[in-house]
């Protein structure tokens, strides 16, 4: 008993001091929270500056819907109804024009039209007296719901106008439901109409002339910064893996740092870009002309090269699997293939840098990315040639060698991934109208022209034309008539020659 008591008048004596110490250390804990928390802001404000003004826009549409209830006469206008002005910039205004043209254009449409089926639905129920209108109301309000929400799983009504399904559905059923207790119910259907367009009409024109945020913008930079991350990957990838001896040609190989480097890493965005890029493609759909981007610009094709892009990320994720796989000294397979695999990754880096390039800058590709390709492709060649020649290791080498000959095969599978890459951007460029590269060879005058015929080594004029041998020289250096499509049809003019 004495224990017992002992234990309970310890836990008596201290409990107080444990309560008094945490509300002792409760203000450093609240200091901690706020300073991370403020630490927290400032890097999201800095991210993305757009933010902070995305933030005002929202505040100013508010603030002038809220006039409604501010100004008398506006009040006595609108009523109650005011609020569902309030509601719709809160619904409504997103981040990106695209998004809030979407979502106001939807939520228009969809209250007019349910607006309209709801009264004459609550007409047609008022012919059927007072028993017979709340079945026909119910059933309308049945079918209608049942046939909106079936919509809703096909894919394009799902993408585009979701939204616009949703409020159709809410608005029926709330002007048919309340038009059955409320006597005024057009009145009442033209007020709310009225403030739902007077709020979305605010964020449309807010979005579009106030700092605006463009989807199709945000989209074009996206896809072209996701091929810059595939060829930054790409071109440190042979130093890493290959390690220094690379360059200088010896067969040891360092081992490699523990922590990689950022640009290793940055491919992995790529990966999960998927459902940024359908979003933003869908706003951009709605948003008008702006910029260099037309109305009718091909969105879809921005998909197609950013689906691209991630069958490309995804076997850059097999590559850096073994970025971190540590050899010591480098086998004599590993040697044969390095040359024509180094050439392959640093190669294909610069026709995705031209290709990420001429996205940015709203061009065709440049011809860079043609030799480039001819480039990785040759020393792909060299590659299968080398595999070809190699004789068959045994079951102890081929553990060594393995990882060099994965590499050597997805490499193998990434430049025909970069292929259609190539080929998408340039169908884009067509689809895009993007303009094409300034010619370097330009028109010269005439006098010029005949100066560069001359230094090419064609026609050699003589000053003089003598006749102390009884003839006269004409001298032809350089390119044969049979060869220079400029001399096929020059002949000594007649009478010119050895005198008989």
């Amino acid at each position: 008993m004495e224990m017992i008591n002992s234990g309970n008048q310890e836990k008596t004596s201290t409990g107080p001091a444990g309560s008094w110490g945490f509300v002792k250390s409760l203000p450093g804990k609240l200091k901690s929270c706020a300073v991370e928390t403020v630490k927290k802001t400032k890097k999201i404000g800095e991210d993305d500056p757009r933010r902070i003004v995305h933030s005002m826009k929202v505040g100013l549409a508010l603030t002038l819907v809220s006039l409604f209830y501010y100004f008398r006469p506006l009040y006595d206008g609108f009523g109650q109804a005011g609020m569902w002005a309030v509601l719709t910039v809160v619904v409504v205004f997103e981040f990106t024009v695209g998004g809030t043209l979407s979502k106001s254009i939807n939520r228009g449409c969809a209250t007019l039209l349910a607006g309209a089926l709801g009264v004459g639905a609550e007409y047609l129920a008022s012919l059927c007296g007072e028993k017979g209108e709340p079945v026909v109301l119910g059933l309308m309000v049945f079918f209608l719901a049942a046939a909106s929400t079936f919509t809703r799983f096909f894919p394009n009504v799902k993408r585009k106008y979701d939204y616009g399904v949703l409020i159709f559905i809410l608005t029926f059923s709330l002007v048919a439901v309340s038009g059955f207790r409320v006597t005024q119910i057009l009145q009442l259907a033209h007020q709310r109409l009225s403030t739902i367009l007077i709020g979305g009409a605010t964020c449309m024109l807010i979005s579009i002339f106030v700092c605006p945020v463009w989807a199709g913008q945000d989209l074009h930079n996206l896809v072209a910064a996701n091929i810059e991350k595939l060829a930054s990957f790409l071109e440190g990838f042979g130093h890493e893996f290959y390690g220094p001896s690379a360059v200088d040609g010896s067969g040891a190989i360092s081992s490699k740092n523990e922590c990689k480097p950022s640009f290793l890493e940055a491919y992995k965005s790529v990966l999960n870009s998927k459902a940024t890029e359908e979003s933003l493609a869908n706003f951009a759909w709605w948003e008008p002309g702006h910029g260099r981007f037309r109305f009718h610009h091909p969105w879809k094709q921005y998909l197609k090269v950013g689906a691209m892009a991630r069958e490309c990320a995804c076997l850059i994720e097999t590559l850096n699997r073994y970025v971190n796989s540590k050899h010591q000294v480098a086998s004599e397979f590993q040697i044969k293939i390095q040359e024509a695999c180094i050439k392959m990754s640093t190669e294909s880096s610069k026709a995705l840098k031209e290709v990420a390039s001429a996205i940015k800058s709203m061009t065709f590709p440049s011809s860079g990315v043609e030799t480039h390709t001819q480039n990785y492709k040759a020393a792909a060649d060299d590659l299968k040639t080398i595999l070809e020649t190699c004789s068959l290791p045994t079951e102890a080498d081929l553990q060594e060698i393995m990882p060099a000959l994965v590499v050597a095969s997805v490499l193998l599978d990434i430049i025909k991934c970069i292929d259609k890459i190539s080929l998408s951007v340039h169908e884009l460029s067509r689809m895009a109208g993007f303009k094409k590269p300034k010619s370097t060879a330009t028109a010269l005058p005439e006098k010029q022209q005949q100066t560069t015929l001359l230094h090419r080594g064609i026609v050699k004029p003589v000053n003089d034309i003598t006749d102390d041998d009884d003839h006269v020289v004409i001298e032809v250096h350089g390119t044969t008539s049979q060869d220079s499509p400029e001399m096929k049809n020059v002949h000594p003019p007649q009478g010119l020659g050895e005198k008989k």
